[in-house]
């Protein structure tokens, strides 16, 4: 089978209101450069301090959690299209105002409420996503959302450096007025009359189960939680110790977070179009958070250099692709029409914890430990990590399996 053919074959069959969310996904993302460069932007241009700065961004991601705790309720009142619509454009004004902003209680003011509603935005555009695939192909529409925003990263990270060289206030400006054109063009390529129609809830048959009630699900979060805080110091630590012990320059080390993106690009699409339906997500899940920890403990185990670092970047990014595609199947499994914002909203805010709480553990280990300690203790969470997934599996699996696929849109009545 060509090449070729594979990359055709893992794009087709997606339905075209997966690629117009997709779409508009990479146009939001590639506008985001101002929370990347926010703690220098409060420190260099606003001449905060760096507890003020350590402040900011904490009240950003209590807003997320709020707004997405908020989001997903929202979702399951009004739908997902008028929320998405609603979100990008206050977002987008917000971000513009949030550059006018010049004293420390203004700028955590406008942080947080900023943060509440892009945050806001994310239930609402993975039940958007949910509702325009199938089952056979809801992984791979996740995926292509996935491709998105690692594409709208990239571009928005490298824009954001550049711009912030000449004018830190034009970061503002672009990001809002990316917000505001993912808007319109939500818009325009799915109208509101079209979307509204198809958006329509079948009548209820029975009680509608809780997101919040679901023991299996809430013991999925909290492993996933565990796991965000284990891949986040891949962002986090892992450029810092490249810095620190391994004397890595900064462009070799952009390139590597750079490769991580670039890799999802390449292969994630083709990878899950062959994985998907082969085995239960639980299982590749498990896989994958099993990759990701050998790949941080590679970092005490083999010898300083690039050729280590770039394998430690694959198989982290091997790790990720074999898990987060699988763990949106996972829980759009478990959902049904009146509850999947509040499922979305659940997972939302496990990965919005996870970012908060990873710098302040992972420096931690490090003042007490170095960075051998941080790097063991990864491994050891994600084997342990892994074996809680596992467990899932084993306990739900019989009543999973055993499930039509044309019901598995009311899964969360059918397990304890």
């Amino acid at each position: 089978m060509s090449i070729i053919h594979l990359y055709k074959k893992a794009y087709s069959g997606l339905s075209p209101n997966s690629w117009y969310l997709s779409v508009v996904m990479l146009i939001n993302r590639s506008g985001t450069m101002v929370v990347p460069f926010l703690s220098i932007y409060c420190i260099n241009q606003l001449h905060f301090s760096v507890v003020q700065a350590g402040y900011i961004m904490a009240l950003f991601g209590i807003g997320s959690i709020f707004g997405a705790f908020t989001g997903g309720k929202l979702t399951d009142k009004i739908g997902f299209y008028d929320l998405q619509v609603i979100t990008l454009l206050s977002g987008g004004i917000l971000f513009v105002v949030l550059g006018y902003q010049r004293t420390f209680l203004t700028l955590g003011i406008g942080t947080f409420i900023l943060s509440f509603c892009n945050e806001a935005f994310r239930p609402a555009n993975s039940t958007a996503i949910a509702h325009y695939s199938s089952p056979e192909n809801k992984t791979r529409s996740y995926s292509l959302n996935r491709l998105a925003v690692n594409l709208g990263w990239a571009f928005g990270g490298g824009l954001g450096g550049y711009l912030a060289s000449i004018n830190y206030h034009l970061l503002f400006w672009v990001d809002g007025c990316t917000n505001i054109l993912a808007a319109l063009m939500l818009l325009k390529l799915m109208p509101r009359d079209a979307i509204k129609k198809s958006e329509v809830k079948p009548a209820k048959t029975g009680p509608v189960a809780s997101a919040y009630r679901d023991k299996t699900y809430l013991w999925f979060i909290f492993l996933s939680t565990i796991f965000g805080l284990c891949f986040f110091q891949f962002f986090i630590m892992e450029p810092v110790f490249y810095k620190l012990n391994w004397h890595i320059g900064e462009r070799l080390i952009g390139f590597l977070l750079a490769l991580n993106g670039l890799l999802i690009v390449a292969i994630e699409m083709v990878l899950i179009n062959y994985l998907e339906g082969k085995r239960h997500a639980l299982t590749y899940i498990v896989w994958g958070v099993l990759i990701t920890g050998f790949g941080f403990v590679l970092l005490n185990i083999l010898p300083a250099g690039i050729a280590t670092a770039i394998l430690v970047v694959v198989l982290v990014t091997l790790g990720e692709i074999m898990s987060m595609p699988f763990m949106n199947s996972f829980w759009i499994a478990r959902t049904n029409n009146y509850n999947r914002g509040e499922y979305a909203a659940l997972y939302t805010m496990s990965w919005s914890a996870a970012q908060i709480l990873a710098p302040a553990m992972g420096s931690q280990v490090i003042y007490y430990g170095g960075f051998r300690s941080l790097w063991w203790l990864l491994g050891v969470l994600s084997v342990l990590t892994a074996g809680g997934y596992y467990l899932l599996y084993h306990n739900n699996k019989t009543a999973i399996e055993t499930v039509p696929a044309e019901e598995i849109a009311g899964l969360p009545e059918q397990l304890p």
